[in-house]
């Protein structure tokens, strides 16, 4: 009896290591980097398709072990100035991705488009690029974020909100208030001062110059 159940809690804790463990070179930003808040919008209704994404399980923020230092030296320059990093997304998996692409192919289902679309027709987020077949951050070198005023515990004002499909959106757009280009100064030149590469389309997506898997196309889940 003893012998039987030693063996089933041997299996239990083997399998949970199992589940736990991450591919070699990634890590938990909350390992590294703990203050940094999160809101990984994928995980709940909070996102342009409307309802939790698949491969998302549980609320918890994964990138490669190198980007996860690098967010770390980020964060640390930002709270010396009052500010905090807070990401809406990182590592993504492949089946996240084709879940977007089924998504954008039903024509019809346009149930968040007010709040992240609302002058795109959706039968045209493929050739604008807001949809694609692949995507850097399966690589699990880059992230979207965005700035926090600590004192108010409040997002800085960026000109668009996370993941809004629009020219507002774009790094050179101009209309802006002098306060909104001031704070996306902030956020992408202590990005690239610590080895991150804007895209020119979002404000709030970067990715890790020289990252370590950059032609691979990672699948595991989030939990």
């Amino acid at each position: 009896m003893k012998v039987k159940t030693i063996t089933t809690i041997t299996f239990l804790l083997s399998t949970f290591i199992t589940w736990s463990q991450l591919p070699k070179g990634f890590s938990y930003i909350r390992d590294v980097a703990p203050s940094i808040q999160r809101e990984l919008r994928y995980c709940n209704h909070n996102n342009f398709v409307g309802v939790p994404i698949d491969g998302y399980q549980d609320d918890v923020l994964i990138t490669s072990t190198l980007t996860a230092k690098a967010l770390k030296k980020v964060q640390d320059e930002l709270i010396k100035k009052g500010y905090s990093l807070k990401i809406f997304d990182a590592y993504r998996p492949q089946q996240a991705v084709n879940h977007f692409v089924r998504w954008a192919r039903v024509i019809n289902d346009t149930l968040m488009k007010s709040a992240y679309y609302p002058k795109i027709n959706k039968r045209h987020l493929f050739r604008l690029g807001y949809i694609s077949s692949k995507s850097g951050h399966s690589r699990g070198s880059s992230v979207d974020l965005t700035v926090v005023n600590l004192k108010t515990n409040k997002e800085l004002d960026m000109g668009s909100p996370f993941d809004f499909f629009g020219k507002s959106s774009h790094i050179a757009f101009e209309k802006l208030t002098p306060q909104q280009k001031k704070n996306r100064a902030l956020l992408q030149k202590t990005m690239v001062k610590h080895g991150f590469r804007p895209y020119k389309n979002e404000w709030w997506h970067f990715t890790l110059r020289n990252e370590p898997f950059p032609k691979t196309y990672f699948n595991f889940p989030i939990k």
